[in-house]
C-alpha cells in the first residue's frame, strides 16, 4: 500500500530544542526531497519571521518530488478570513500545500480559543474554502482529536465533517498530547475510517513512548498519510520518528513510502539533521544509530556463520548504515577478524601472533581505549598483526607553540620531524590550533612520498575525560572520525595530554590509509578484504 509521508522537522522539530538557520533549513529540505518525502512542512507562515524568509528562499529550490508545505491555523475569532493576517501569510508563502490546524476538543475551543463550537466550525469551513479557492492543497490537522473524541465524540467528528465538506484534501488526526494508548487509538481510527473516505492521516506525539506504535496502528486501520520528524524531534518528548517509521513500513510491513531505492539515504539525512540541530544523535537509535547494527564477537559469530538470519533480519546497507563490532570475554582472534571482514587474515597469523594481537587489544582497552567505537584503530592493529614490520614512517619529534595575547589573534605553530626511507624530514606550519598545525606539518613532510593522503579529511572530533576525579590532570580519550572517498573510520588516542592523544589518533589515521592504499595497489590484495563498512 502507498503511504504518504509528511516531515515536520523544520516546524515541530524546531519546537523541541533544535534550531536551524535559513541555510540549514534549505539544505535539509533538499535532502528530504532527495530521500523521497512527500510533504515537507517548512514552518509557520508568520510575518517578519525566519520561516517567512525561508519560504521566500525555498521558492527557488528545484524539488523533484516533495510538496513544500506551510503551516498555520484557521482564522481568528471575529476576524474575516481574508482580513486575517495569519491566513494572508499562509497564502503569501506560496507553497502548493498548506497544513491547517484547528482544535477538535470542546474544552480547548472554549478555554483557549474563546470560541463556541459553532464559531469554531464556521472558522474552519471559511478558512478551508478560502484556501481551496486559492488553488492550494489543504491538509487539515485535527488537533487534540483523540482527547476531543473521548470528551465529546459528536463534536470531534463534526469538525472532520466540516473540513471535509469545505474541501480539505487530507484529514489528519492529531494525538496532540501524545498520551493515547495504542488500543484506544486504533479503535477510534477504525471508527473514523468507517465514516470518511479519501486520505486519512495520523500525527502522533511521543509523551507515552507510543508514537511509532500508534502510527502503525492507524496504518493498520486503513490510514495512508503519516506525519513525523527526523530523529523524532519535537516539543516535549517529540513527534513520531520517521527514521523508525519509514523502514518499519517499507522493510517490515511491505508498504511503499520513500521507496526502497531511496531508503539508503535515511541514515545520512538523519545525521545531517542532527548536526544542523546541534543535538547529539542517540547511538542506540533504531536503523540509523551508530550502534543499530552492532554485533558482539564470540559465540554469536558461530550462529551467524551457520545462518545469518538468526542474528540480523535488516541489512544496514538498506538504510545507509554500517555494521559495527564489539567483543566480549568469549571473543577470539578469528571471530573479531570475521566480523571486521578480515577472516582470511586470521588464517595467516601464527598462534603467537594471535595471542599478541589479543594482548594488545586488551592492553589498550585497559588504558582507556574503546576499540568497538574506534574501528579504524582496531583495523590498524589487525593489519599490523599481519605485517608487524610495515611502518611507512616514524616520528622523530614534534613541537607545538600557541601564543595568545589580549588584543591579538591566537596563533599556533608546529614543527614535526619524520623519518621516511632512512632519511629525516622536518616541516613547520601554522594552523587554527594544535591539531590543525600538526596535521599540516605531517602532510607536508609525507606528501613527496605519499601524495594520496591528501584525500584524508577530518569529519568529527570528540574528547572525553576518563578520570574526572583528577580534574584538569585527568586522562582523556580523543576520537576522530575521518573520511576518504566513500570510506569513514574512527581512530582514537588516549593520554593525560589532549594534544598527544589527538596526535596519536592523527598518525593512526594516516598509517591506516597508507596500508589501504598499499592494498588497493595490489601488494597484499590476496590477503586483505575490504571491511571499511565495519568501522
Amino acid at each position: 500500500m502507498r503511504i504518504f509521508t509528511l516531515d515536520t522537522t523544520l516546524r515541530a522539530g524546531a519546537m523541541g530544542g533544535a534550531s536551524f538557520h535559513i541555510e540549514e533549513k534549505l539544505l535539509i529540505a533538499q535532502k528530504l526531497d532527495e530521500l523521497g518525502i512527500d510533504y515537507i512542512e517548512g514552518g509557520w507562515a508568520s510575518p517578519g519571521t525566519r520561516d517567512e524568509q525561508f519560504f521566500h528562499r525555498a521558492r527557488g529550490l528545484p524539488f523533484r518530488h516533495a510538496h513544500l508545505t506551510a503551516f498555520g491555523a484557521v482564522r481568528s475569532a471575529g476576524v474575516g478570513v481574508e482580513a486575517d493576517s495569519g491566513i494572508r501569510c499562509l497564502v503569501a508563502a506560496g507553497t502548493p500545500t498548506i497544513s491547517l490546524g484547528a482544535s477538535c476538543w470542546s474544552l480547548h475551543v472554549f478555554e483557549v480559543l474563546r470560541m463556541t463550537e459553532k464559531e469554531n466550525l464556521r472558522a474552519i469551513a471559511e478558512t478551508v474554502r478560502f484556501l481551496k479557492s486559492q488553488g492550494r492543497e489543504v491538509i487539515f490537522d485535527a488537533e487534540h482529536f483523540f482527547d476531543g473524541y473521548r470528551a465529546n465524540p459528536g463534536f470531534a467528528l463534526s469538525v472532520l465533517e466540516t473540513a471535509k465538506s469545505a474541501g480539505a484534501d487530507i484529514l489528519c488526526l492529531c494525538d496532540s498530547n501524545g498520551e493515547t494508548v495504542t488500543e484506544l487509538l486504533a479503535e477510534i481510527c477504525a471508527e473514523v475510517r468507517k465514516r470518511f473516505d479519501g486520505v486519512l492521516g495520523i500525527q502522533t506525539h511521543n509523551d507515552a513512548d507510543l508514537a511509532v506504535a500508534n502510527t502503525l496502528a492507524a496504518i493498520d486501520r486503513g490510514f495512508t498519510h503519516v506525519q513525523g520528524s527526523m530523529n523524532g524531534y519535537g516539543e516535549r518528548c517529540g513527534n513520531a520518528n520517521l527514521c523508525s517509521l519509514v523502514p518499519d513500513l517499507e522493510l517490515k510491513l511491505g508498504h511503499t513510502t520513500v521507496g526502497r531505492e531511496n531508503l539508503h539515504h535515511l541514515t545520512a539525512v538523519a545525521r545531517l539533521v542532527a548536526d544542523c540541530a546541534n543535538l547529539p544523535m542517540r547511538s542506540d537509535q533504531p536503523y540509523v544509530g551508530q550502534s543499530a547494527f552492532l554485533r558482539e564477537a564470540g559465540s554469536p559469530v558461530g550462529m551467524m556463520l551457520k545462518d545469518p538470519v538468526t542474528n540480523e533480519r535488516t541489512h544496514p546497507e538498506d538504510v545507509g548504515n554500517r555494521a559495527r563490532v564489539v567483543w566480549d570475554d568469549l571473543s577470539d582472534t578469528s571471530s573479531i577478524f570475521h566480523l571486521l571482514g578480515l577472516s582470511r587474515l586470521a588464517d595467516v597469523l601464527t598462534a603467537q601472533a594471535q595471542r599478541e594481537f589479543l594482548d594488545r587489544v586488551e592492553e589498550m582497552e585497559r588504558d582507556g581505549y574503546e576499540l568497538e567505537t574506534a574501528g579504524g584503530t582496531l583495523e590498524l592493529l589487525a593489519r599490523e598483526a599481519v605485517e608487524p614490520g610495515l611502518r611507512f614512517f616514524e616520528v622523530g619529534g614534534l613541537e607545538v607553540t600557541t601564543r595568545m595575547a589580549a588584543k591579538a589573534n591566537t596563533t599556533t605553530a608546529a614543527r614535526v620531524t619524520v623519518e621516511v626511507q632512512n632519511a629525516s624530514y622536518t616541516a613547520t606550519a601554522e594552523g587554527n590550533g594544535p591539531l590543525h598545525a600538526l596535521d599540516l606539518c605531517l602532510r607536508a613532510a609525507l606528501a613527496p612520498f605519499y601524495p594520496e593522503i591528501a584525500g584524508v579529511r577530518l569529519i568529527d572530533y570528540r574528547v572525553r575525560v576518563l578520570e574526572p576525579n583528577k580534574g584538569t590532570a585527568a586522562k582523556v580519550r580523543v576520537a576522530i572520525e575521518w573520511a576518504s572517498g566513500h570510506s569513514h573510520w574512527v581512530t582514537a588516542g588516549v593520554s593525560e595530554n589532549v594534544i598527544e592523544a589527538s596526535w596519536r589518533a592523527l598518525i593512526d589515521a594516516i598509517r591506516l590509509e597508507l596500508m589501504r592504499l598499499r592494498e588497493r595497489q595490489g601488494t597484499s590484495a590476496e590477503l586483505v578484504e575490504d571491511y571499511s563498512w565495519g568501522v
